[in-house]
C-alpha cells in the first residue's frame, strides 16, 4: 500500500511525501508524486499514531470493571481519536479488585492483534494504591497504602510483567524501595498524587523516578519559597511530565507555561479519561468507589462536589487545543502525543516516528483535527 500527503510529519516538520507498507510496517518513503498511490490523502496532516500512557476507560468501561469485552470495546472504539496505542489505567481500589483488574489486562492482550483489533494495549498504568490521602483527588482514601515492593510483585505477577508505568507518593515508599525496585526492573515511575516537595521529588527521582503524573493536579503546587512537585515539573527539563490537554485540569496559559519549560522532547499528553468518555451531560458513572458526574460542558467530576475526576477528552481534540488554544509549537504538540510517550516507554525503536522500518501507526487529520482516518500495524481503522 502506498498513501500520501502534502503534510507528513517527518523529523519535526510537515514535509510531502509518500509512504509505503508492507505487512504492519513502513517500507519506504517516497518523494510525493514519485509513484501511483492507493490512497492520496491530500494536504490532511499524516501524523504518527497517537499513544495515551494514562487512560482509565470510555465508553462506560473503566479499567477496575476487569470485563473482558469492555476492554476489547474500548480498543476497538479508541482509534476513533487517533490512538494506536494505550496504557490501561487503574484506579485505587480493594487488593481483589486490582488483582481481577490486571489479570484481565494480560488476558485480553493475550488474544488481542493490534490492527485487527484495534489499539495496541501497550500495557498498564497502575494509579495507586501507594499514593498520599492528602492530594488523592479522586482515589478513593480508603484503599490508599504505605508502598509495598511485595504487594507491587503479586500485583506485576497476576499482570504477566503488563505494568509498565506506576503513579507513586514517594514520601510514602519508605527509603525510595519501591520506586528503587520497580525502576530497576523496567517500570516507569511517575511521582503522583503526593504532597511531597520539591527537594523530596529530587531525591525520587534521583532513586529511579523518571516522570510527574498529571502535573499541576494533585500535587504540592508551585509557590516562589516552596516549589512542591510543580516547580520540580517546570525546573527538571529533562524528566517526563504528563499533562491533561483539556483546558479544564489546567487552563491554556498553564499548558503554555508548561511546555515552555519543558520543552519538545520531555512533555506527555494524556487524557486521564474516564469511563464516561462519549456520555451525554449529566449521566452519571461509576469510577471505581465514586459516583461521578458529567457537567453540561462534558467535564466530570465527582457527584455534588467541584472535584474533578478524570476527563471525557480525546487525544485529537488534545493537540487542537495545545496548538490552537494554549499557542504551544507543532513540534512540541505533536511530540507529546507521539514520540515522547513512546520515548518514556522505551518503545520508540519501532513507534512514535514516521520511518523506515517502524510499525505503520498512523493519525491523519484534516484541517479541524477531525480524525479521517486511523492505520494501526498498517490496518486502516475506518
Amino acid at each position: 500500500m502506498i498513501i500520501q500527503s502534502s503534510n507528513v510529519w517527518i523529523a519535526g516538520n510537515f514535509m510531502p511525501a509518500q509512504i509505503e507498507t508492507t505487512g504492519k510496517t513502513i517500507s519506504a518513503i517516497y518523494p510525493y508524486g514519485e509513484k501511483e498511490v492507493d490512497v492520496d490523502y491530500k494536504d490532511n496532516w499524516i501524523l504518527p499514531g497517537f499513544i495515551d500512557i494514562h487512560c482509565h476507560g470510555a465508553y462506560g468501561y473503566d479499567t477496575n470493571d476487569a470485563e473482558e469485552d469492555g476492554l476489547k470495546k474500548w480498543a476497538k472504539n479508541i482509534v476513533s481519536e487517533g490512538v494506536t496505542g494505550f496504557l490501561s489505567t487503574t484506579v485505587t481500589d480493594s487488593k481483589e479488585t486490582l488483582l481481577k483488574a490486571v489479570k484481565n489486562v494480560a488476558d485480553v492482550k493475550d488474544m488481542h492483534e493490534a490492527g485487527k483489533d484495534g489499539a495496541d494495549i501497550l500495557g498498564i498504568h497502575f494509579e495507586g494504591p501507594y499514593l498520599n490521602k492528602e492530594y488523592k483527588g479522586a482515589q478513593p482514601e480508603q484503599y490508599i497504602l504505605p508502598a509495598s515492593v511485595s504487594e507491587f510483585e503479586e500485583y506485576q505477577d497476576a499482570a504477566n510483567g503488563l505494568i509498565k508505568v506506576m503513579t507513586i507518593a514517594p514520601e510514602n515508599d519508605k527509603d525510595y524501595a519501591l520506586t528503587k525496585y520497580a525502576s530497576q526492573h523496567g517500570v516507569v515511575v511517575s511521582i503522583g498524587h503526593s504532597a511531597c516537595t520539591y527537594e523530596d521529588a529530587y531525591l525520587a527521582i534521583a532513586n529511579g523516578a523518571t516522570s510527574i503524573t498529571h502535573t499541576f493536579n494533585a500535587q504540592t503546587p508551585f509557590n516562589h519559597r516552596n516549589n512542591g512537585i510543580v516547580g520540580a515539573a517546570l525546573r527538571l527539563r529533562n524528566v517526563y511530565s504528563e499533562i491533561i490537554c483539556d483546558t479544564k485540569h489546567s487552563t491554556k496559559e498553564a499548558l503554555n507555561i508548561f511546555f515552555q519549560c519543558k520543552g519538545k522532547d520531555h512533555g506527555v499528553m494524556v487524557s486521564d479519561s474516564l469511563l464516561c468518555k462519549g456520555g451525554k451531560p449529566h449521566e452519571i458513572f461509576q469510577f471505581g468507589p465514586n459516583t461521578v458526574e458529567l457537567s453540561d460542558d462534558g467535564t466530570a467530576y465527582i457527584q455534588g462536589t467541584h472535584t474533578l475526576s478524570g476527563s471525557t477528552m480525546r487525544m485529537c481534540d488534545g493537540l487542537k487545543n495545545l496548538i490552537t488554544k494554549a499557542n504551544v509549537s507543532l513540534e512540541a504538540a505533536i511530540n507529546s502525543c507521539t514520540l515522547n510517550p513512546a520515548t518514556l516507554l522505551k518503545l520508540d525503536d519501532h513507534i512514535g516516528k514516521i520511518q523506515s522500518g517502524y510499525d505503520c501507526d498512523l493519525a491523519i487529520l484534516d484541517k479541524d483535527y477531525t480524525v479521517v482516518q486511523t492505520y494501526v500495524k498498517g490496518i486502516a481503522q475506518k
